[in-house]
């Protein structure tokens, strides 16, 4: 399956599981139903728990509790042990049914506590005798979704495939990585939607990682999927979960990546290979965090940080109608273009030089040829051709016949230019910025995504060099 995982070393928990003072949960996240057949109790329940910011339905039997809670997820149920018809113990095996099953507390008289015991057996959080004081409820019920939060994390570890996390470095000194790196610096502080453009192989998921790395989510879980190594249904299933029997082979139900990465972030790679149909279904999550599992009615909210990743032109599909306008827009809040490794000349030898290793020597002819080089598969050809490399040298040092026929007879690329090794680095970025506006034709759009900077950047270098 191509799904991954970056789980941090630590979770940080509660240091008091019963201080709501501690609590990182909001009455506001809470979705909670009350369960009573008392209509003074839980109306007055009900507007109480409204003013302190939950958001609250109600139900006054057994039946109306089930039918409410199958078309809406809710964190946590009040639930009377005795009501007319289905009474609570019966209501509370149902909902331990139901995937995830909500935390419920029990409310029951004073001469049932036996009831209540076996109630918790029968998988209650809690109970409380009548009459019971709102506050202490309240108490209790954000107790109840504090151990929920913690539960869903736990399950977040065991659901995910896991994956040691390298922490692989990004390296760079050229002009357009350095505005790479200013973006993800402030990209990174914001919770907004990332759209990552550049070709295969510039490191779109290191930047991904990075971000990520450098964010408030950084303790959460980073989610991975590729798209291209998925068909549509499987990557629906994937992407969004689904009930049992919901197709054929779906011998249980099992939650989607919005799901298990909840609360932090998920990287969608190759992001421009989704269908129609799937561009709709993401555009929901984008818009207020809805989806539903493939197979189900019941509506599903999710707080996730989507960073997406493409080779494509996605502003060119969408003019051309092959991509949805509205999704491009929501996505492309924070963008991000990479530049290829062709524009990014300066690197090359640091590039090398940490795929090689600080025990290994590289011959100057064979730097030579590397930063002569086109490399069309930019920074992934270039590590390959140096593993390559490693492999077929003698002792620890890379000589010319290690490399790739492909790099040892090709042409010097056309836009590597003589450059004084006393030049400052003033005139080297002046020369590069004035190559890569002729090789573009002067277009200053093509211009500034090959530089990976905004057009207001390369307005001001144009001015700066005085370029026209």
């Amino acid at each position: 399956m191509n799904t991954t995982v970056w789980i941090p070393s630590e979770k940080i928990m509660p240091t008091k599981d019963d201080d709501t003072e501690t609590s990182r949960v909001c009455p506001s996240d809470i979705a909670l139903l009350v369960v009573d057949d008392e209509a003074d109790f839980r109306e007055s329940a009900c507007r109480y728990f409204a003013r302190q910011g939950f958001r609250v339905d109600q139900a006054e039997d057994g039946e109306e509790a089930l039918n409410v809670s199958t078309n809406k997820k809710f964190d946590v149920v009040v639930l009377d042990i005795h009501m007319p018809g289905m009474n609570g113990i019966r209501v509370l095996e149902e909902l331990m049914e139901r995937d995830p099953p909500p935390k419920v507390i029990m409310l029951t008289g004073g001469g049932t506590i036996a009831n209540a015991v076996e109630s918790i057996k029968q998988g209650a959080y809690d109970f409380l005798t009548k009459p019971t004081k709102l506050d202490d409820l309240a108490r209790m019920i954000t107790r109840a979704c504090e151990t929920q939060r913690l539960e869903k994390e736990n399950k977040q570890l065991q659901e995910v495939i896991k994956r040691q996390c390298r922490g692989e470095e990004m390296i760079g000194q050229s002009p357009a990585m350095h505005e790479v790196f200013r973006l993800i610096e402030k990209t990174a502080s914001s919770d907004k939607p990332v759209l990552i453009q550049g070709e295969s192989g510039t490191g779109k998921e290191l930047v991904a990682r990075a971000i990520h790395q450098s964010s408030p989510l950084a303790d959460k879980p980073l989610v991975v999927i590729n798209c291209a190594a998925l068909a549509e249904q499987l990557l629906e299933s994937e992407l969004f979960g689904h009930e049992k029997g919901a197709f054929t082979g779906a011998i249980a139900a099992k939650p989607g990546l919005f799901e298990i990465a909840d609360g932090g972030t998920l990287f969608i790679d190759e992001f421009g290979e989704m269908s129609g149909a799937l561009q709709a279904k993401l555009l929901r999550v984008l818009e207020d965090g809805s989806m539903r599992r493939v197979g189900s009615i019941t509506e599903r909210h999710v707080r996730v940080r989507v960073i997406a990743a493409t080779n494509r032109d996605l502003e060119q599909e969408v003019k051309d109608k092959a991509f949805r306008e509205d999704l491009f827009y929501r996505i492309n809040v924070l963008g991000i273009i990479l530049p290829p490794l062709r524009q990014r000349s300066g690197d090359v030898q640091l590039l090398a030089e940490k795929f090689a290793g600080a025990d290994w020597s590289i011959d100057d002819d064979v730097m030579t040829r590397l930063v002569s080089y086109s490399w069309p598969g930019n920074v992934r050809q270039l590590q390959n051709a140096i593993e390559r490399a490693k492999v077929l040298a003698e002792e620890d040092r890379i000589e010319l016949k290690n490399l790739p026929s492909a790099i040892v007879e090709s042409e010097p690329s056309r836009s590597t230019t003589y450059i004084d090794d006393k030049i400052d680095l003033e005139t080297l970025n002046k020369i590069h910025v004035e190559e890569t506006y002729n090789r573009c034709d002067k277009n200053k759009t093509k211009t500034a995504r090959a530089l990976g900077i905004n057009r207001r950047s390369l307005y001001r270098l144009l001015e700066k060099y005085s370029i026209t």
